[in-house]
C-alpha cells in the first residue's frame, strides 16, 4: 500500500467542506502538473506545516493540478518519485536525519536525470549542509531570522518578467518573517535573484538571535531566487511559507503557484541537427 496520503491526508485533518463547493475544478485553468509535498523535519518543527500542506493541496485543486503530501521517506524512493513533475519542500529542514541516504540520492537523480523541479519553501533551507548536494541547490544555509514584520519588498529588475513576480511593483511592502541566509546567492552560476528585502525598514534579527551570533544581510538580501544547474532541473526558492499569513495573499497565491509552473516546465528539445 502506497503511504502517500495527498488529499487524504487533507480531508481527514481539516474536513471535506472546503473542497465539496468546487468537486469538479476547471481544468482550463491548471497545468495536468504532478505535484509532490515533502513536509518532515530533522530540526524544528513549524507549527504552521499541516496547515501549509493543506493550503498546497487547495492550491493544486483549485488550478488544475495533482498534489499528493508525504512525511515518509519511502515515498522519496525511485519508483514513487518518478510519478511527480515538481516537488515542494514544506519547511524540510535538516533532511539528512530523516531521509535515508539511498532516498537522498533518488531525489539527485530524479532532478538531475529527469529534468524535474523542486520548490523549496522558507525553512528548507536550514541545517542542509550535511546533504551537500540540497545545500548547493539552494545556494545557502541558516543564520538567523527575524519576527513577522512589515518590510520593504524589491523586484529584481532583471526578473521583471518572471511569472513569480510579474505584474507587481518595482517596490511594495509585505508582512513575513525574514531569514537572514549565510550568504547571499547574487551572482553564483546559474542563479537568479527575483525578490530583495530592504533591511532598513524591518528589524532584521530578532532578540532570540542577538545573543546567539545572528547577524543581518546586509544590503544584498535575497528573498527568492531560482536556479537551474548546468546538470539539469529547476530549483526556486521563497521565504514566504513559514507562517500561512505570508501565503494568504493574492500576490504569494501567484508567487507560489507561478513558482510550481515554472519548476515543473518541460525543457524545450534540442533541435536536430539537418542532415
Amino acid at each position: 500500500m502506497k503511504t502517500i496520503f495527498g488529499l487524504v491526508l487533507s480531508l481527514c485533518l481539516f474536513g471535506s467542506a472546503a473542497l465539496a463547493h468546487d468537486p469538479k475544478p476547471d481544468a482550463s485553468k491548471g497545468t495536468g502538473l504532478k505535484v509532490l509535498v515533502y513536509s518532515n523535519t530533522g530540526y524544528y518543527r513549524h507549527p504552521e506545516i499541516p496547515r501549509i500542506n493543506r493550503w498546497l493541496v487547495l492550491l493544486g485543486h483549485e488550478n488544475g493540478f495533482e498534489v499528493d503530501v508525504t512525511e515518509h521517506w519511502k515515498d522519496m524512493q525511485t519508483a514513487e518519485l518518478s510519478r511527480y513533475d515538481v516537488l515542494v519542500l514544506n519547511n524540510a529542514n535538516e533532511l539528512d536525519l530523516v531521509l535515508p541516504e539511498a532516498q537522498r540520492k533518488s531525489v539527485e537523480t530524479w532532478f538531475t536525470t529527469g529534468k524535474k523541479g523542486i520548490v523549496a519553501l522558507h525553512a528548507t533551507l536550514v541545517r542542509q549542509q550535511k546533504w551537500p548536494w540540497l545545500s548547493q541547490l539552494g545556494g545557502c544555509d541558516f543564520n538567523s531570522d527575524s519576527d513577522f514584520l512589515k518590510a520593504k519588498i524589491t523586484i529584481d529588475p532583471a526578473a521583471k518578467d518572471h511569472p513569480a513576480v510579474k505584474g507587481q511593483p518595482a517596490e511594495f511592502i509585505y508582512e513575513a518573517d525574514w531569514t537572514n541566509h549565510d550568504r547571499a546567492v547574487t551572482g553564483l552560476p546559474g542563479f537568479k535573484v527575483l525578490m530583495r528585502v530592504d533591511e532598513s525598514t524591518y528589524e532584521p534579527v530578532r532578540e532570540y538571535f542577538k545573543t546567539r551570533n545572528g547577524k543581518p544581510m546586509g544590503k544584498d538580501h535575497p528573498i527568492a531566487w531560482t536556479h537551474e544547474p548546468e546538470s539539469g532541473g529547476r530549483f526556486f526558492y521563497t521565504e514566504f511559507g513559514h507562517d500561512l499569513r505570508s501565503l494568504n495573499t493574492p500576490f504569494a497565491r501567484q508567487h507560489v503557484l507561478e513558482a510550481i509552473k515554472w519548476t515543473g516546465k518541460k525543457p524545450a528539445p534540442t533541435a536536430k541537427a539537418a542532415k
